[in-house]
């Protein structure tokens, strides 16, 4: 599976920006999807995960209520909808594959910048 982010961007706080992650190769709709984020300095961060069929999702604390994770099986597609930005939300965000749910992600993309500004 290879996997391809866009939708970054600079964004002023409490605006919105929508990510996407387009995957190629087979067998997309039975991988639990998740998009991480890691801030200058800091370690990389699980933000939000969806299951194989976008029946479970996970969230972060510091996401929940303003982050949507959703899927597109048909179009191996994997979004994640932020709204109510904030500064500390400032990351590259990576979306990822994984075969086992949570346990391990086998794929990356290879990022994509998300800037808010205060």
């Amino acid at each position: 599976v290879q996997l391809q982010a866009s939708g970054g961007g600079l964004v002023q706080a409490g605006g919105s920006l929508r990510l996407s992650c387009a995957a190629s190769g087979r067998s997309f709709s039975t991988y639990g999807m998740a998009w991480f984020r890691q801030a200058p300095g800091k370690e990389r961060e699980l933000a939000a995960h969806i299951s194989w069929n976008g029946g479970r999702t996970y969230y972060d604390d510091s996401v929940r209520g303003r982050f949507t994770i959703s899927r597109d099986n048909a179009k191996s597609t994997v979004d994640l909808q932020m709204n109510s930005l904030k500064p500390d939300d400032t990351a590259v965000y990576y979306c990822a594959a994984s075969a086992t749910g949570m346990i391990q992600y086998d794929y990356w993309g290879q990022g994509t910048q998300v800037t808010v500004s205060s």
